[in-house]
């Protein structure tokens, strides 16, 4: 049954994301306008994740802070919406969570799901999928997703091993229906994400 319900997840993902690029489309190219006029920088912003089984990928995203925000002041983190490394449209994007929207690329590639844990960067917490320990790494039996359980019940809040842990959580109960709760609690519980490290840039 498990296997049933992974095969009918991927086929959903494949088709609700393409029909959604399809329909989105014009707002789409919207965006990547006022991102370049904003900014004049790069429109997407590209990073190494670890996704399913440990396989590295680039999750793309649309750029909202300037070119090399990583390497100036804070680095890695954003403590506020206010920080001068958020462009203008870039600090409305975020608000909306629509710099995410390029992850439907990914989905549609398989390297994504619409939900499943969220995907780490490669040394962050752990360096490596390799020196994860063995109960963390099921979080890498699925494809990570845009959203998650550990999302909708926690979002920032909690440490990266109380998120893991959610994450195993999601992995050994995963089915159908879990992912349609976590998909409408998913709009409940937007708000402005800090990390950078797990979603901005």
């Amino acid at each position: 049954m498990r296997k049933v319900q992974l095969a009918i997840k991927r086929i959903f993902d494949f088709c609700a994301c393409l029909l959604g690029l399809i329909i989105i489309s014009p707002f789409f190219g919207l965006i990547c306008l006022a991102i370049k006029l904003d900014d004049h920088g790069p429109v997407f912003f590209k990073q190494q994740r670890i996704g399913k089984n440990g396989k590295i990928f680039g999750i793309y995203k649309f750029r909202t802070m300037v070119v090399n925000a990583e390497s100036i002041g804070d680095g890695l983190v954003v403590k506020t919406e206010e920080d001068p490394r958020i462009t203008k449209v870039g600090k409305f994007l975020r608000k909306v969570s629509l710099d995410e929207l390029p992850q439907l690329l990914n989905i549609i590639k398989g390297e994504m799901s619409l939900i499943g844990p969220r995907p780490p960067v490669v040394y962050h917490p752990y360096d490596g999928y390799e020196n994860y320990p063995e109960r963390a790494k099921k979080r890498f039996d699925m494809r990570p997703g845009i959203t998650g359980l550990a999302q909708v019940e926690k979002r920032n809040s909690a440490s990266w091993d109380e998120r893991i842990e959610i994450d195993v959580k999601y992995v050994e109960q995963f089915s159908l229906l879990l992912d349609i709760k976590i998909f409408f609690r998913t709009f409940l519980s937007m708000k402005y994400t800090e990390e950078y490290t797990d979603t901005k840039k």
